[in-house]
């Protein structure tokens, strides 16, 4: 095989992207064939040459798995929880999967797993400005000032929440775009509108959306999809 370098080796391999790839060796946490690694431009040779990162040996790279599941309520986002039901319990696959971002316990709705590390990073980063929108039923009116506060932005926990796209479909119903994924977001900008969460349930994440998938099923990301989702990473 033709020599190559050493960050799009780690991209193509799906280790992370190759911006993220490029930190990665500049924080000497790249080795090869055991020696730390840290200027940029290094070329290797996948056949013969041996990469670790953080002292993990980086495997060739193999056909990468992209899921998309209808989380159902009750389900917790986590590769791992003793005695509690996780999205993994509804995946019948021998991959190694991890998750995209969370979906709390009672929501419900699109969640993207993946085993390609640059997929993972993409669309985790807040910095990337990929959007993700919900369906947010209330068990109170939402007046027109609560979605307002929505859409400038509110106070949690000391920080102003970004800018939001904010629709009504119905008196204690809208739809709501974020790009950012802070914890439990939506559920704490309701709550300070004095109101509560009814239903939270997201339906698209950048450019894939949940469509009619059921609830508790999961289907493989079709070549568009795919496509769409790691354009510009090789």
């Amino acid at each position: 095989m033709a020599l190559e370098r050493l960050q799009k080796y780690l991209a193509h391999a799906g280790v992370c992207s190759r911006r993220h790839a490029e930190e990665l060796i500049s924080q000497g946490k790249v080795a090869v064939n055991g020696e730390i690694v840290t200027q940029m431009g290094v070329k290797i040779d996948p056949d013969k040459d041996e990469i670790a990162v953080n002292g993990k040996k980086v495997e060739p790279k193999q056909s990468r798995t992209y899921i998309m599941l209808n989380k159902p309520a009750g389900y917790l986002t986590t590769c791992k929880q003793p005695g509690r039901k996780i999205v993994l319990d509804l995946i019948d696959l021998p991959q190694r999967l991890f998750p995209i971002g969370r979906l709390d316990n009672n929501s419900t709705g699109l969640l993207l797993l993946t085993d390609d590390g640059r997929i993972h990073h993409r669309l985790s980063h807040p910095s990337f400005d990929h959007e993700k929108e919900y369906e947010v039923e209330t068990v109170k009116d939402a007046p027109d000032q609560a979605l307002d506060a929505m859409r400038r932005g509110m106070i949690l926990e000391g920080k102003k929440t970004r800018p939001a796209k904010v629709k009504r479909t119905g008196p204690r119903s809208f739809t709501i775009v974020l790009k950012e994924g802070r914890n439990r977001q939506i559920r704490k900008m309701v709550e300070l509108t004095k109101n509560k969460v009814k239903r939270l349930h997201r339906v698209r994440m950048s450019t894939i959306r949940l469509g009619g998938l059921p609830s508790g099923k999961w289907r493989r990301l079709n070549e568009k999809e795919i496509q769409a989702l790691t354009k510009g990473l090789d």
